[in-house]
């Protein structure tokens, strides 16, 4: 297994740019192909964005943690953590049902469970782990 990448972000929202040159960097360093980058972009992307809005309710002068490690020879696993509360992950409402189709935003951690291959909450919901396949 290989070190962990890390990247500590303070909770602005124009950070969520800094997610694609770290995908970049990693998707050179492991070799990952380019159908799995963009499933790998948009997931970090959403777990990036949520934890800077939702978490840390856009509070500055708290963090947003995002590690990678290679947990296996075919699986990398990213870790996004914040520094809020957590929320209930299992009431997600659902984005694709009748009442949920027209409302801006909450298709987030819909994305993720669609584009990885694993998501895992932990800390009450206050970290996300992704894993993908590679």
């Amino acid at each position: 297994m290989n070190h962990p990448l890390m990247l500590k972000l303070s909770s602005d929202p124009k950070n969520v740019e800094c997610v694609e040159p770290f995908v970049e960097k990693l998707v050179k360093e492991y070799h990952i192909s380019p159908d799995m980058y963009g499933n790998i972009l948009i997931s970090l992307t959403e777990a990036v964005n949520n934890a800077i809005r939702h978490g840390n309710c856009n509070d500055q002068n708290k963090t947003v943690k995002v590690s990678m490690q290679q947990v296996s020879e075919h699986k990398i696993a990213f870790q996004v953590s914040d520094e809020g509360p957590g929320f209930d992950f299992d009431s997600v409402p659902d984005p694709t049902s009748p009442e949920n189709i027209l409302k801006m935003g909450g298709r987030g951690v819909f994305l993720m469970r669609q584009l990885c291959d694993d998501i895992l909450f932990h800390d009450n919901g206050s970290t996300v782990e992704i894993q993908f396949n590679i």
